[in-house]
């Protein structure tokens, strides 16, 4: 079992900067990939990045590429996600998934087995 609890979500200004982080606890926390995932009102959830249980290897959807950075600290059972430049079409409930069954990231969601409760960011224009 994992069990996962994000924070730092709140409201910011188009432009402004958030970080997400995420806790995890339960399963050795270097041995898997982890991944956030945001779901806005009336929109089925999609993938945002990912990162590699080593977090060598990170991947992004084009609509935050080079705005968030996804990071990870497995000394410390930490996820993160840094979001800048943040826009109003960022607004959403951000997830944050664990996926134990590889080491490696992946996009999609049917892979992660492990969900956080989720934390509300919403950017005002």
């Amino acid at each position: 079992q994992v069990q996962l609890v994000e924070s730092g979500g709140g409201l910011v200004q188009a432009g402004g900067s958030l970080r997400l982080a995420c806790a995890a606890s339960g399963r050795t926390f270097s041995r898997y990939a982890m991944g956030w995932f945001r779901q806005a009102p009336g929109k089925e959830r999609e993938f945002v990045s990912s990162i590699s249980a080593s977090g060598d290897s990170t991947f992004y959807a084009e609509s935050v590429k080079g705005r968030f950075t996804i990071s990870r600290d497995n000394a410390k059972n930490m996820v993160y996600l840094q979001m800048n430049s943040l826009k109003p079409e960022d607004t959403a409930v951000y997830y944050c998934a664990a996926d134990t069954t590889s080491p490696y990231g992946r996009r999609w969601s049917s892979v992660y087995n492990y969900w956080g409760q989720g934390a509300q960011v919403t950017v005002s224009s």
